[in-house]
């Protein structure tokens, strides 16, 4: 397409949008969406920006990453927190990660729970925080004189195979797959995360004229199966063994998957998609298809890296492949923010090609969100596109919904205590539910205490990570954010994402309830 016809097309297309989105205002702006973002800590990716940052600057650029996504309206951090078998938290199966600190296995210093401390100021600002692990790559380069002596390089030498520059845990062998849930487990029982997330690194992508030597595991496990099938079998396995890992620990707690975009090519697959690339099934081993099927997984978030239109890999045939193919678990779809103005495709040259693959994206009722690799590109560059999302796609907040196999109703509802209001702040008093673990209160505005639409996502006033003390949820709303409303309704969000139903309260006026006191048994 010539350059005028297509920013052309561009200027209509957002013309007509502009006139659907009023026409359609509930559509366009969802109230339950998942909007997540990455935050790559691999060769500092994003954060840390560098590996010899101080901890005061580590933890300003961290903030700084969540203050921005806030802004936007996001509600999810995926996080790297173990990317090349090390850790950016104490752990007793692998070292502290150099990226964080410049060598690995030396702790921060000064000394802080980093992991508990980005999950602390995450929840603090509305995010769910899923944890992303690479579990099989053990190293990024061959350069073993930077590694700690308890690497696994080092510890576990039978373990290893060396592929394409890169060191990968063998994924046939059984004492690496206990380890690799063991590494999984001590995550989740140690941290108040939301989620396990792996990415696309399962067996490694291929690399041309090299061989990924796992001979000697296939000849002693191999029982028959092709090369293939065994290879997925591995994979399947692991992914199995992680979700039953993760559900007997915290069975609040997701685990998600972001594979590649492409299943399996239509060329040697008439299930797959139209596309001619690399696959998940043929060349990664992996089965996501399975993995849905089986329930072994909450979340999908295929990596749809391609723009709208792309002649081998379009991202409009893969979401419809994706929603059509997709059960048993939430579909996300992932968005390659990296590729703008930065790839050999020229539709990434323009500002409205990420926003025009939301809006495609939800067309499809089953497509509950979006996430972005990664986060340092909405981060001082691409300022156009972010507005672009900010006054159309992203325009009010949004709560994740509850993954299909998490849902159920709330039976509590909030009780309020008291409600007290100044120049200053709103404060509410609410009783702790009994019977409800509670993550998060929303608070939504409205115009009398009969008329707060829950369901409109521009009533949402603030989503609060809940404190209990002494049998009560306290918290405090600066008048700022609510002066424009005569009443507001609060609900609960538990730990597996569903909402209660809403209490509402009259905001003119402020009251107690007085309990009557209760005898003394002891008198």
């Amino acid at each position: 397409m010539h350059k005028n016809q297509q920013l052309l097309f561009s200027i209509l297309f957002l013309f007509f949008f502009g006139w659907k989105s009023n026409a359609q205002e509930k559509i366009l702006h969802p109230k339950n969406e998942f909007r997540g973002v990455w935050i790559a800590t691999v060769v500092n990716i994003d954060w840390p920006k560098t590996a010899i940052d101080g901890v005061e600057k580590e933890k300003a650029d961290y903030l700084e990453i969540l203050e921005a996504y806030k802004k936007l309206n996001y509600n999810a951090v995926i996080v790297q927190v173990r990317s090349v078998g090390d850790a950016l938290y104490q752990s007793e199966l692998a070292p502290w990660s150099r990226f964080l600190t410049g060598k690995e296995g030396q702790a921060p210093n000064p000394y802080y729970d980093v992991l508990a401390w980005m999950i602390e100021e995450a929840h603090k600002r509305g995010f769910e925080f899923h944890a992303w692990l690479n579990p099989y790559r053990a190293t990024f380069d061959l350069n073993k004189q930077q590694l700690s002596p308890n690497h696994d390089i080092f510890k576990h030498p039978e373990w290893m195979i060396e592929y394409g520059g890169k060191i990968y845990y063998d994924p046939a062998l059984p004492e690496v797959q206990e380890h690799l849930t063991k590494v999984v487990k001590e995550v989740v029982d140690k941290y108040d995360i939301d989620a396990i997330h792996f990415d696309d690194y399962f067996y490694p992508y291929t690399v041309p004229g090299k061989t990924f030597n796992d001979t000697t595991s296939y000849k002693k496990y191999g029982a028959g199966l092709s090369l293939g099938d065994w290879r997925r079998a591995n994979v399947s396995n692991f992914v199995h063994t992680i979700s039953t890992t993760i559900k007997a620990s915290k069975p609040w707690v997701q685990f998600g998957i972001s594979p590649f975009g492409v299943w399996r090519n239509k060329s040697v697959d008439p299930k797959g998609s139209e596309t001619q690339s690399t696959a998940n099934y043929d060349d990664l081993y992996a089965d996501p298809i399975l993995w849905m099927d089986q329930k072994w997984i909450d979340y999908i978030l295929p990596q749809l890296y391609w723009s709208m239109n792309n002649p081998r890999a379009s991202y409009s045939k893969l979401v419809k492949w994706w929603s059509e193919n997709s059960n048993n678990t939430a579909l996300y779809i992932g968005h390659a923010s990296y590729k703008i103005r930065g790839d050999g495709d020229k539709s990434w040259n323009f500002a409205t090609e990420i926003p025009n693959q939301v809006d495609y994206a939800r067309s499809f009722k089953n497509v509950g969100g979006s996430a972005y690799f990664s986060s340092k590109w909405f981060m001082d560059k691409n300022f156009d596109v972010v507005r672009l999302l900010a006054e159309n796609q992203y325009k009010y907040p949004a709560l994740p919904a509850p993954v299909p196999n998490l849902k159920h109703i709330i039976i509590d509802i909030p009780i309020v205590n008291e409600f007290q209001k100044d120049s200053t702040k709103y404060t509410f008093n609410i009783k702790s539910p009994l019977s409800t673990q509670v993550r998060y209160v929303v608070i939504y505005g409205g115009e009398n205490i009969s008329k707060v639409d829950i369901n409109d996502p521009s009533k949402i006033v603030d989503k609060i990570a809940v404190n209990q003390y002494d049998g009560t949820i306290l918290f405090s709303i600066p008048t700022e954010k609510l002066k424009q409303y005569k009443a507001c309704a609060v609900t609960f969000i538990d730990y597996f994402a569903n909402e209660s139903t809403p209490t509402a309260i009259d905001l003119k006026k402020n009251y107690k309830i007085y309990s009557p006191a209760q005898p003394d048994e002891n008198r």
